[in-house]
């Protein structure tokens, strides 16, 4: 019986050990961004995972600190926050089978990825949450590349708000972003949000079906 028990208890160890061997290394190397104050990472994700427990090993690594001492909490918006005392912050993102993670240094950071799935309800979407510019131009926009322009944008508002702390609930509608040839711009905001120079966006596809933006501004006095 005791053989047993002691045999069972080992098995668990050696199933954590081998658990928390692959959130360690869940992202590859090679699977990463330097955008000068702000590093990327992004690997897999599955349903139902913890996404803070698969980036707190890459941000421990990061920030030469053991992943179990990290300090990361949640703010009265549910915004995940790094030691006060430091200047660095984070956040990530998931989407399908996707993670993204982004760390800043003297910066306040957000970072979206959002899958590319059929929508045929963006314009509607368009229509409640986006700005009557930036709904017209979607609706005026060449219908095989809709879908990645409306997704793109998507992420570029929300990366934004996540980098200011409120997130979605702030309103997607309180920033405005108009089409450059290229990408989309940041031309106007709410003043809470500081103006849109102060902003720095990259978007960028991590991986084949997935867009993401990471957006950041210079940390406030």
């Amino acid at each position: 019986m005791q053989a047993r028990a002691q045999a069972g208890m080992g098995d668990r160890v050696r199933t954590l050990r081998r658990t928390r061997a692959k959130l360690r290394f869940m992202f590859d190397p090679g699977d990463s961004l330097d955008l000068g104050p702000v590093r990327c990472a992004w690997g897999p994700y599955r349903h139902g995972q913890s996404a803070e427990a698969l980036v707190r090993p890459q941000l421990a690594r990061w920030l030469q600190t053991p992943a179990e001492t990290l300090s990361l909490v949640r703010d009265a918006y549910g915004r995940p926050r790094l030691d006060p005392n430091t200047a660095f912050d984070a956040s990530w993102s998931h989407s399908g089978d996707g993670l993204l993670l982004a760390l800043g240094a003297g910066v306040r950071v957000g970072a979206d990825l959002e899958w590319l799935r059929p929508r045929p309800r963006m314009l509607a979407l368009a229509e409640r949450f986006f700005t009557p510019g930036e709904t017209s131009l979607l609706a005026a926009w060449p219908e095989a590349g809709r879908e990645t322009a409306f997704v793109r944008l998507w992420c570029a508002k929300e990366a934004v708000l996540k980098a200011h702390g409120r997130g979605l609930v702030f309103g997607l509608d309180r920033l405005e972003f108009a089409y450059d040839g290229q990408d989309w711009r940041l031309v106007a905001c709410d003043p809470a949000l500081g103006t849109p120079a102060d902003w720095t966006l990259r978007a960028f596809a991590p991986m084949p079906g997935y867009e993401a933006v990471v957006a950041w501004a210079k940390n406030r006095a």
